[in-house]
Formats: structure tokens, sequence, C-alpha cells
């Protein structure tokens, strides 16, 4: 239950750089939060993994009607989620997804999550598992502004993004969108559709294979599937 990204794009990028405003359609939450929003249907079964204080997950249950779950590490996360009125446990990506079944839900979110996994690429292949698409969205450690700053200053930068020194960091595992479109195409993982976004959080129609979304693109956000889920329905012994 993902909506046509180009469209979804579209409208993204006439919200504007400096709009704060909130209406009954969006709410006050982030970009890209909005963008992930705008790509899941109403009333669809949601799973939103490393959900914070239920930004996400609330404004999906308030104006798309989903049947919303969320999974949420930290115990302040937990209780700003619940005294919300969401659903939400306390649990760990690493070691809690591999309880739920298979296709368990339509869609499965984790935002800015991943890079604070010990295991990303065992995390996305649970992920295409329990949901029928998996959208993720993360920091590009290979934007252009890491990139000098690293090269000028020769220490590891802090943004918007990456706010913690590192010493502090919860984000052990960094990469660019290069690295992830590669570790998907290794592991049989089919990324259905990506868009990447400006420091700004405004989408760049650029292809994530390519050099300039890798330089350019402060943050990627993917639709992925199990491509190898047909192969293995399909794939059956001779009788």
């Amino acid at each position: 239950m993902i909506r046509g990204l180009s469209t979804t794009a579209a409208n993204f990028e006439r919200t504007g750089a400096h709009s704060a405003a909130a209406d009954g359609a969006t709410g006050d939450i982030r970009r890209d939060l909005r963008l992930i929003a705008e790509m899941i249907e109403p009333g669809a079964r949601v799973l939103d993994i490393g959900c914070g204080d239920g930004a996400l997950l609330g404004h999906l249950v308030r104006h798309k009607n989903v049947d919303g779950r969320g999974m949420e590490l930290s115990q302040s996360g937990v209780n700003s989620c619940v005294g919300r009125g969401l659903s939400v446990i306390q649990g760990d990506a690493d070691r809690d997804l591999e309880a739920y079944p298979t296709g368990a839900f339509d869609v499965v979110v984790l935002s800015q999550t991943l890079q604070a996994t010990r295991e990303p690429r065992r995390v996305l292949e649970t992920l295409v598992r329990i949901g029928r698409r998996a959208i993720i969205s993360f920091p590009n450690f290979g934007f252009w502004r890491i990139r000098l700053h690293l090269l000028f200053f020769g220490r590891m930068p802090v943004s918007h993004l990456l706010p913690h020194p590192w010493y502090e960091t919860p984000n052990i595992h960094l990469c660019t969108i290069r690295d992830f479109v590669a570790v998907c195409d290794e592991i049989g993982i089919r990324v259905e559709r990506s868009i990447t976004l400006d420091r700004h959080g405004r989408p760049y129609s650029l292809d994530p294979h390519g050099s300039l979304a890798n330089l350019l693109a402060e943050q990627g956000v993917f639709v992925l599937s199990e491509s190898r889920r047909e192969a293995k329905a399909t794939a059956q012994p001779a009788g």
C-alpha cells in the first residue's frame, strides 16, 4: 500500500523550503516524515520501528486511519507514545523483529534508525520479510558537506541529522547512498522507489545509483520489497 512516488515528490516539493505552518493534512512533523506519510495508503497495517515520541505514528493514525503499531528502544519514547494513546512496545530492532510472522504488515517504517543498528544487513532482510513493503530513511554519509568537513578539519562531522560527537553517537554503521543501494543488490532486496533529499528536506530528482545523488543528497528515502519472495514461490521442486 504505497502511493506513487512521483506525485508524492511533486506535492512535497511545492510545500516550500521555509513553510512552518502545520495544517490538518500534514501536521507539524519533519519533512522526511511528511514524505513517508504521503507514501502510505489509508487503512494500512503499519509498524513504525524506532518511532521516537510517536510523531509519525500519531499522524498516520489520526489522518490515515492506519492500523498502527510501534517499537521504540527508549523508555521515555515509549512513555511519550503511550501518553498519546498509541500502541507502542519497548523493543530493539536488532533482537525483537524476528518474532513477527512473514507479511504481518503492509508497511514497515525505519526512519533515521538503520545506522544505529548493530546488524543493519540482517535488519533489512527482516523488514522486507515481515512487511510487504519497507520504507527506510537514513543520513547520507557521502553528502558533500560531510566530505569537506573531513577533508578540511579531519574530524567527524556534527550536523542536524548527525547531532552527536563521535564518542557519544548511537550511529555505529553510517553509510552512503551508494553503499545502501549496493547492499540491497547484494542481498536480493528490490528497490521499488527512491528519493533523495537536500539539507532542507526537499526532494531531488536524482538517480540513487548515480554519483550526483551520493554527493548532493543529505538523506535518502527508499521503498523496498523482498524480490526473492517471488523466486521462492515459483521455484518449487518437481513432484
